[in-house]
């Protein structure tokens, strides 16, 4: 089992920068691959980002790629999202999420754990 939860959320102006934080609770989340995905009323949520279980690989969507970073402390339990250059459709819900299978994978099914969520909120 394991739970996630988030924080990091704000409120900031188009073009700057954020890290978010999912810090994880749970033996396993070492063995985890990670993401981060988003979601917007009425619409469905959206991959981001993710980490395989050692860090050495990540994938990323196309819309986020070279302007977020993702990344993992496995001593702290934590996943991060650096995400820069923050755009007014940023604005959204952000979840962090947990693989058991530890594959590198932008689909919500294959994630077993989320968190609840944090607002981001990019004004123009």
């Amino acid at each position: 089992q394991v739970q996630l939860v988030e924080s990091g959320g704000g409120l900031v102006q188009a073009g700057g920068s954020l890290r978010l934080s999912c810090a994880a609770s749970g033996r396993i989340f070492s063995s985890c691959a990670m993401g981060w995905f988003r979601q917007v009323p009425g619409k469905e949520r959206e991959f981001l980002a993710a980490i395989r279980w050692s860090g050495s690989r990540t994938y990323y969507a196309d819309s986020v790629k070279g302007r977020f970073t993702i990344s993992r402390d496995n001593a702290k339990n934590t996943v991060y999202l650096q995400m820069t250059s923050l755009k007014p459709e940023d604005t959204a819900v952000y979840y962090c999420a947990a693989d058991r299978n530890s594959a590198l994978t932008g689909s919500t099914w294959d994630y077993e754990y989320w968190g609840q969520g944090t607002q981001v909120t990019v004004s123009s």
